[in-house]
């Protein structure tokens, strides 16, 4: 996964299309992005209709582009990256796998720790951390067979 475009790609694999589920806390979605972030971006239509090319351009904005995700090894990029649209708490989990302060501020010394971490180990470390967040919410009964899933899934990825 050399960039955005690869890893957006990815990434609706793991999410699909539209959504509703009463369930959610997120309520409404189309390509995992919800009516709340869709309108504050300036999105007026039907969250059924939301273009996939409105996703992909909202999803750098808000979820790529801050995360300065370019600085990262692909595998490492897209793991951080799935993770800040599907929800939790990314920079802590990026200084947590790689041994950096825990303040959940990105800033250099972040960046550096995460690109000095081997990969791999970024990985191991990065999704353990996302795996025991998961499995604290009160959520996890209804979803969290599919975010385990998607867990797996991109741990796949990840070794390719």
């Amino acid at each position: 996964m050399p960039g955005f475009d690869d890893a957006f790609t990815a990434l609706i694999g793991n999410e699909g299309g539209y959504s509703n589920n009463p369930s959610d806390p997120g309520g409404e979605t189309m390509w995992g992005i919800t009516a709340r972030v869709a309108r504050a971006y300036g999105y007026v239509g039907a969250m059924r209709d939301l273009p996939l090319d409105t996703a992909k351009s909202i999803a750098k904005k808000l979820y790529w582009d801050p995360l300065r995700l370019d600085s990262f090894d692909p595998r490492v990029a897209f793991q951080i990256f799935d993770a800040n649209y599907n929800g939790g708490h990314p920079v802590i989990w990026m200084q947590g796998a790689a041994g950096a302060k825990v303040d959940g501020l990105i800033g250099p010394q972040t960046i550096t720790a995460v690109q000095a971490t081997d990969p791999l180990r970024f990985l191991m470390r990065w999704n353990a951390l996302r795996l025991t967040y998961y499995t604290s919410l009160k959520t996890w009964a209804t979803f969290g067979k599919g975010w385990a899933n998607r867990i797996a899934n991109n741990l796949t990825k990840g070794a390719a």
